[in-house]
């Protein structure tokens, strides 16, 4: 299939089968792909995959998750087969993509639950999300403050282990794919001042996650944009529903103070404070030993905590 929504430079033509149809919906300015999976008597569950990754991050999840749940699973913006938007990518603009999924796809109130920068998203559809759309949010492992340029509390994008990596995702791939120097990638990588940033393995091409990127996105939160006009801080002081945390592996380097991991302890404390000073519930579970992405490393664990939680939320009408 050649990718008519790609600028000339990005990669074309690099999908492969995956366990589960896909769909498309138009949402107006831009085509969502998605997969659904489960019976539409049982209760909604909307997940939203991370930066660099495609909804069939979630496969292995959706096998143990649909047997209680109707289970979507989508490719945001700049992501998968979804429409990629050059200077589009915000979280508000992201946000109100999932709002008008839920309102023109699923159609009921949904339980929803986001990995890392989709776990921010999560967020987002708590707090700004048309009234009676979210029952509750999932943040797995969110980047909460830690990749805003500017976080209110700890340490920023630029901050963060991750920041370097993105840092040669703007440089060698550039918007849309418009540089697209992978063999200078690598050996930036290679001689590279971090001891994270070199430990990558090297790879001749890349992984079938950044092919189906817009790196893009990786600027747009180096550079602030993508939560300029949506501070976490005021976000979380806006939730509206149930809150579960999931925060695995961090550590924070005592030479340099960078955060290794997606949310510090600080933040995630933070995060707490703010969600109950809003009058919702905010349940913690606490996985130091997970990787970053448990709902693929670890499906049945992600499944357990999020079923176990699900059960304690308020029914749907």
């Amino acid at each position: 299939m050649t990718l008519t929504n790609r600028p000339p430079g990005a990669p074309h033509d690099v999908f492969v089968p995956h366990a589960y149809p896909e769909r498309s919906a138009d949402l107006g300015e831009i085509s969502m792909n998605y997969a659904v999976s489960g019976s539409e008597a049982k209760p909604a569950l909307l997940l939203i995959p991370g930066q660099t990754a495609s909804w069939w991050s979630y496969e292995s999840a959706i096998k143990l998750l649909d047997r209680d749940f109707q289970v979507y699973a989508v490719d945001l913006r700049g992501q998968g087969r979804s429409s990629w938007t050059p200077r589009r990518y915000t979280l508000d603009n992201m946000g109100n993509d999932l709002a008008r999924f839920i309102a023109l796809v699923i159609k009921r109130p949904v339980l929803v639950s986001g990995n890392s920068s989709g776990g921010v998203l999560a967020c987002w559809l708590s707090a700004f999300a048309m009234p009676g759309q979210i029952r509750g949010a999932c943040l797995e492992d969110p980047p909460i403050f830690a990749s805003e340029l500017t976080p209110a509390h700890g340490q920023s994008i630029r901050q963060a282990a991750i920041g370097p990596m993105f840092e040669l995702f703007k440089t060698y791939l550039g918007d849309q794919w418009r540089v697209g120097d992978w063999k200078g990638l690598q050996a930036a990588r290679a001689t590279h001042p971090s001891p994270r940033v070199r430990a990558m393995p090297p790879s001749d091409e890349p992984t079938q996650r950044l092919k189906e990127y817009d790196p893009e996105w990786a600027r747009a939160f180096l550079d602030g944009t993508v939560a300029a006009s949506c501070p976490h801080e005021l976000m979380l002081s806006q939730v509206k529903t149930p809150i579960l945390l999931t925060h695995h592996m961090r550590t924070i380097v005592a030479a340099s103070g960078t955060l290794v991991g997606a949310i510090s302890d600080l933040q995630a404390a933070k995060a707490r404070e703010l969600v109950t000073g809003a009058g919702q519930p905010f349940e913690y579970f606490d996985a130091p030993d997970a990787m970053h992405v448990m709902h693929e490393t670890e499906p049945e664990r992600f499944a357990a905590a999020l079923r176990e939680w699900a059960s304690r939320l308020p029914p749907t009408d």
